[in-house]
């Protein structure tokens, strides 16, 4: 083996930077100075978003109290399904598309509920 053979190799160049377009540029010069990327990330500052879980998660909780519904049964119903999909093999697959079929009932018309309030507002 010769000595080229045992040297170590180059290492890659370094990636390009790619310009920030005009459009990304005065987008972000018009952002305020306290926007954080933890504020982005969570929608507005961590205590506004803290008091907002918090009231929306009483008002939810409030009504599953009210359809006796407690907080255990929920983690129990689910270590149930985990132990159904686990005991059933290959019967699993339908019985997570019944559950599939069964919380798009629900969450499809509040999503679209939501999204044509949304564009109702012009957001």
């Amino acid at each position: 083996m010769s000595e080229e053979d045992r040297t170590a190799p180059n290492p890659p160049p370094p990636w390009p930077q790619r310009p920030i377009p005009e459009q990304g540029r005065a987008a972000a010069e018009n952002q305020p100075r306290g926007e954080t990327a933890l504020n982005r990330f969570l929608g507005g500052s961590p205590g506004s978003v803290f008091m907002r879980l918090l009231f929306v998660s009483l008002i939810v909780g409030a009504f599953l109290m009210w359809l006796d519904i407690r907080p255990w049964d929920v983690f129990r119903g689910l270590q149930q399904l985990i132990d159904r999909i686990w005991s059933l093999g290959f019967d699993a697959i339908r019985e997570i598309i019944n559950y599939v079929l069964a919380g798009a009932v629900l969450v499809v018309p509040v999503w679209l509920v939501l999204r044509l309030m949304n564009i109702r507002n012009g957001r």
